[in-house]
C-alpha cells in the first residue's frame, strides 16, 4: 500500500482506474497507474452485442488490476446535447454495471465528456504516418487514454 501524505484529504486520485471508449464495432480500454497520474492503453476489444464477451473482458481487467473506478466516455454532440450515441453508451454502462455487480465488483462508474476524442486520436495517428487500416486497431485505445487522462487531470486539480 502506498502511504498517503499527511494533510491531504485521502487523495482521491489513488488506485487504478479503467477508461473505456465505447464504439459500435470496438471498445478501447486504458488504465491508470496506481497513483492516478498517467493513463496508458490496454486493449481494443471487439464489441460483442450478443454474448457480451467484451463486457466479460472488462470485468476480468477490473479484477486483474484491482480497479477503483471505471471511466466511460460519453459522446455528446458538439452542442453538448445527448443523442442516440449517448443512449447507446449509457445502455452499455448499465450492462457493465450489472456484470460488475454479479462479479461482486460494485465499483463506481464515472462518465466523462468525450467529444472529438476519436477524431483527435485518428488525426494524431495519421500524422504519425499510420495507415487507416492500422489505425483501426488502436484508435479506440488512444481515445480511451484521452478519456481517462481527462478524468485523472480533473481529480488532480480537485485535490490540489
Amino acid at each position: 500500500m502506498i502511504p498517503t501524505p499527511s494533510g491531504t484529504e485521502g487523495d482521491r486520485r489513488r488506485g487504478v482506474r479503467l477508461g473505456i471508449d465505447v464504439g459500435t464495432v470496438r471498445v478501447g480500454v486504458a488504465r491508470s497507474d496506481p497513483l492516478g497520474m498517467l493513463a496508458v492503453p490496454v486493449a481494443t476489444l471487439k464489441r460483442d452485442v450478443g454474448k457480451g464477451t467484451d463486457l466479460d473482458e472488462i470485468v476480468r481487467l477490473v479484477e486483474e488490476h484491482e480497479v477503483v473506478e471505471v471511466v466511460i466516455g460519453l459522446p455528446r454532440t458538439l452542442r453538448g446535447d445527448s443523442g442516440p450515441a449517448v443512449t447507446a453508451v449509457r445502455a452499455y454502462a448499465d450492462a457493465l454495471t450489472a456484470r460488475l455487480t454479479t462479479a461482486g465488483r460494485g465499483i463506481p462508474l464515472e462518465f466523462v465528456d468525450e467529444r472529438l476524442t476519436s477524431v483527435i486520436a485518428n488525426r494524431g495517428l495519421a500524422d504519425r504516418g499510420m495507415s487507416a487500416k492500422a489505425r483501426r486497431s488502436v484508435v479506440d485505445q488512444v481515445a480511451a487514454v484521452s478519456i481517462l487522462q481527462n478524468r485523472l487531470d480533473t481529480l488532480a486539480r480537485a485535490s490540489s
